[in-house]
């Protein structure tokens, strides 16, 4: 059985669901394989303008599956499949995420830890259900910040919060979460996937992929710029626009008073 699913569903959303839910969906070197080569079908298809990632059963994503872990310090994961050993030290890294040209939902529906909380960090978005927690779990386990969750939790939730979850790995449960900038909404448990379609099929139908694409681009790229560098790269940016198909038909829908209907990504810009 796949340990990771993916659906197309209609318009224009791919979703992409962990699968292990006796484990809480615990990642492993098969979970990660699988869930990016939907990520790369999903970039690739040109009719996919919206990806949703969220968990199985009653967890999000628990983290590196513990059998995993424990193999480390005897030695017995030199023996594993070499796709067991890239989930821990070699394969695809969750930052990947923040450099594909379309926008990547996470739909938190239970507990989120360790590597599960650094995949749903590294996602543009994320809504949460009430009863989701959150862990960032590595100094409980003898580890260090694994995965590139140093440059993402401060960013989203400030130094002084990161320092405290860093730190501590205590858990926090969605409202506390919501209230220091972790995640974007939090629904009712039983409202939480329909709200998020309903938030992804809004951006597949009424919002320009390649508007969507450069934005994106702008908001990692500006994290490391100044306001003057940030304005002389959107001016040029907002040039480039102007020559798009999708600037002219938003105009003329608007203008119309009709539904937009933009081509798919550009993948050239």
């Amino acid at each position: 059985m796949s340990e990771c699913l993916y659906e197309k569903v209609e318009p224009g959303i791919a979703l992409i669901t962990f699968n292990r839910p006796e484990r809480l969906n615990a990642w492993t070197g098969r979970m990660g394989e699988e869930y990016f080569s939907h990520i790369d079908t999903a970039v690739a298809d040109p009719s996919v303008r919206v990806i949703v990632v969220t968990g199985a059963g009653k967890g999000y994503c628990a983290g590196a599956d513990m059998g995993t872990l424990q193999a480390i310090p005897s030695g017995e994961a030199a023996k594993k499949p070499a796709r067991e050993e890239k989930s821990i030290v070699e394969g695809r890294t969750q930052d990947e995420i923040t450099r594909i040209p379309k926008p990547v939902i996470s739909v938190v529906n239970g507990a989120a830890a360790g590597l599960g909380l650094v995949q749903s960090l590294m996602c543009d978005i994320r809504f949460a259900a009430e009863s989701a927690k959150f862990t960032v779990a590595f100094s409980k386990r003898g580890l260090i910040g694994e995965y590139g969750i140093s440059w993402a939790l401060p960013r989203l939730v400030g130094q002084a919060n990161a320092m405290d979850l860093m730190f501590s790995s205590r858990v926090i449960k969605a409202p506390e979460a919501l209230a220091m900038g972790m995640v974007n909404k939090v629904l009712p448990d039983d409202q939480l996937m329909e709200f998020a379609m309903a938030y992804a099929s809004d951006l597949a139908m009424n919002v320009s992929p390649s508007s969507i694409a450069v934005m994106k681009r702008q908001i990692y790229a500006d994290y490391g710029n100044d306001v003057s560098r940030s304005t002389t790269e959107a001016l040029r940016l907002m040039q480039e626009s102007f020559t798009r198909p999708d600037f002219k038909e938003g105009v003329q829908s608007f203008l119309q008073k009709r539904q937009a209907e933009f081509p798919p990504v550009n993948p050239n810009i």
